[in-house]
This record gives C-alpha cells, structure tokens and sequence, in this order.
C-alpha cells in the first residue's frame, strides 16, 4: 500500500494521505506499507526478560503474528531457551551475538539487530509484534528508537526496594517499567510500596506494573499493555 498522491492548490505545502484504512501513525516499512509493532524488553542480568519474553510468547502468539530476537554477548543462550521451551516455532527466532556491550547493538550500532528484524519479516511475511530482548544490561541501557517503537525496561525486587529510586534512563525514560518476582520481595526485605512510590516520582505519568511470573504465567499486565498498543494502530 501507498500514500495517495493528489494535487495541491498554489499556495499549498505538497503532501500525501494515507490510503484509507491506513493508520498513519503506524510504523512503516522502506516501502510505506504498515509494518510490525517493535517492543524493545531491556533491564540488568537476571531481571527475567527472557522469561517475559518466553511468557508473553504463550499468552500472545496465538492470536498475533509474532517474532522474536534475542541478543546476548557471545552466546545464543537466550533464544536457545525460547526453543527449549517451545514457546515459537524456530524460524520465528534469530538470535544476534552482539561481541560487545549489549548496549552498544541496541543504542549504538543497531545494525545487527536491524538485520535480524527484517529478514524475519521478509522470511515469514507480514507480522504483527516483534520482540527485541537486550543482553542483560545496566541501568542506563536504552534502545534506538531506530530499531524499537516501544521499550519495556524490567528491573526485580532481588535488588532491593531502591532500584527505582536510582533512576537511570532504562527506569525514567521506558514506556513501560515492568518490576519481576514480586513473590520474592518478603524474602529480600523489599517493600513494594516503596517501589511503587520511587517509581511514580522517577517516571511521572508514565506506567509501572508488578509482576511475579511465578503466579502470572501468561505476564497478564504486559501483555494487556500489548494488545493496547496494537488496537490503536
């Protein structure tokens, strides 16, 4: 599908609107056709992003057509998971080894990950979701808003109830701040009132939920926030 060109009057800018039923505030392709929702899932090693990422496969890989890639430093461990698991098909994986910081190939150098996302969409067709799961990082990994629409940053109670309050552009500046394992809290001495708190004032309006993939094994709050995203494309 392309814009629909028309013709202007003299004293008008010259420009295009979408064909109908285009949302034309939906991400596009090199050749201006809709393409997949990107969601960016960040956050420090052991925070559970694989394991989101293998959850919110199951909940939404039936109704969506989904994809995934993984980055890890010099393994394929995280997408090796994913297909232990069963969670997608195969062909539905790539996963990039990024030799470096884990940040540096989601913010710095997006090449790799540009590459993976684009023969998965020209190998299985058109798609609906891509997720883009970062090697575990610190606090400061954001994605490009070159590769990902969206970002979800994923911090957990294991850390104690001062995460939030230390900030960091993953924590402050992620669409969705997703805060894993609450169900260890009361064995870490973490109170999730706090964090509930230091995250309202670090990210204002922007939104935060608990999660404890122990008790909600379809990560229910995010995947919600999904099908959000997606409706209003």
């Amino acid at each position: 599908m392309h814009p629909e060109l028309h013709e202007h009057g003299p004293d008008e800018v010259p420009h295009t609107h979408p064909e109908p039923g285009v949302d034309p505030h939906a991400p596009l392709a090199s050749d201006g056709a809709p393409r997949a929702l990107r969601i960016g899932i960040g956050g420090p090693v052991g925070s559970g992003k694989t394991a989101l990422v293998a959850a919110l496969c199951r909940a939404l890989g039936e109704e969506l057509e989904l994809a995934v890639v993984t980055n890890d430093i010099y393994t394929t461990e995280d997408a090796d998971f994913l297909l232990r698991n069963g969670v997608l098909p195969a062909e539905r994986i790539r996963a990039v080894e990024t030799g470096c910081c884990p940040h540096t190939a989601i913010r710095d150098d997006i090449s790799a990950n540009l590459d993976a996302v684009e023969d998965l969409e020209s190998s299985l067709g058109p798609l609906d979701l891509v997720l883009v799961e970062s090697g575990g990082d610190n606090l400061t990994a954001t994605f490009s808003k070159g590769l990902i629409d969206q970002q979800i940053f994923v911090v957990d109670v294991s850390g104690g109830d001062k995460v939030p309050r230390k900030g960091g552009p993953g924590v402050t500046t992620a669409d969705l701040l997703v805060i894993n394992k609450t169900d260890l809290a009361p064995m870490v001495g973490a109170d999730l009132s706090v964090m509930d708190r230091d995250a309202k004032a670090r990210r204002h309006d922007l939104p935060t939920v608990f999660l404890s993939l122990a008790q909600d094994k379809a990560a229910t709050p995010v995947a919600e926030w999904i099908r959000g995203l997606l409706a209003v494309r």
